[in-house]
């Protein structure tokens, strides 16, 4: 078996044969420890009836651990530059595939029609780019691609915000967003120190499985969505201050301080209560509510 990439001096080796500098802008932190990449690895219970989609593999430090444990990878990589040093450190392994293209932009679907469908179950396991994890989950989640599960490494604070329960300060509607769509748990802890360059922060792996169903019943889901994003629109502000601002379908006239007392008042949800206070099945009733005012 080929020697782990991750570790410091292959990985400055690596970097210093092809002249390769880092883009800050590109979020590029790459993994030295092996030890963490078998954990993720770990996390993923990946086998050989498993496809797996990862999202900016750097130098193939994370790549490779996949490709010795599932069946087949497909790695997107935007930085071009980078290219040319996968070919070299991927070269052991004849189940991975890397796509030139910015994840956000690429038809992942159709991807997965085309080199994956044969496989049992698809995941997607991956270091994200901090400056743009946020983007990627919710594209990945909304886009209800055939996907088993994500394990993804990401900035500790937004890590915490996604798992986090109603009433505590992190949780906001990004927790609403993936916990709507996913069952997530934090699979690991993960220093800066285990990074070349180091980052600033700490980092996590989460684990989000798929729901087959979501949690709660709603009317519209993107009118949901509306309403949790008005209602934690300035944190400080009462439900129903921020509420006064919700954007209605079809153009028609704002709500009146009075049209949202009523429309709380059905649902026996105090109006005085800031938006972290309420549960998932709470903005799904006030969101059904709401939406149907607006039914013609």
């Amino acid at each position: 078996m080929p020697k782990d990439i991750a570790t410091y001096t292959r990985t400055q080796d690596i970097l210093k044969r092809h002249g390769f500098s880092f883009k800050k802008s590109l979020g590029q932190n790459f993994l030295i420890d092996p030890n963490i990449l078998h954990s993720i690895t770990k996390a993923a219970e990946l086998s050989k009836d498993d496809a797996v989609i990862e999202i900016g593999p750097g130098i193939g430090a994370l790549t490779e651990h996949l490709a010795r444990t599932a069946g087949q990878i497909v790695a997107y990589e935007i930085d071009n530059r980078l290219l040319p040093i996968l070919d070299e450190t991927l070269q052991p392994y004849d189940n991975v595939e890397v796509i030139h293209e910015d994840i956000l932009e690429a038809d992942v679907l159709k991807m997965i029609t085309e080199k994956l469908s044969s496989y049992k179950t698809i995941k997607v396991v991956a270091n994200l780019p901090y400056y743009v994890t946020t983007p990627i989950v919710m594209k990945l989640l909304q886009a209800r691609l055939p996907l088993d599960c994500l394990v993804i490494m990401l900035q500790k604070e937004v890590g915490e915000r996604m798992v986090a329960s109603p009433g505590s300060k992190a949780y906001g509607s990004l927790s609403i967003a993936v916990q709507y769509y996913t069952d997530v748990h934090v699979a690991l802890k993960v220093p800066k120190t285990v990074f070349v360059p180091a980052p600033q922060v700490d980092s996590v792996v989460l684990r989000l499985d798929r729901k087959l169903e979501p949690p709660v019943t709603i009317r519209d889901e993107n009118f949901f969505f509306t309403v949790v994003r008005t209602a934690f629109a300035k944190r400080r502000k009462t439900l129903l201050n921020n509420l006064i601002s919700l954007s209605v379908p079809n153009g028609l006239p704002a709500l009146s301080k009075a049209d949202v007392q009523d429309t709380l008042a059905l649902g026996a949800i105090d109006g005085s209560r800031r938006a972290e206070t309420l549960s998932i099945a709470e903005f799904a009733q006030l969101s059904n509510l709401l939406y149907e005012r607006f039914r013609p």
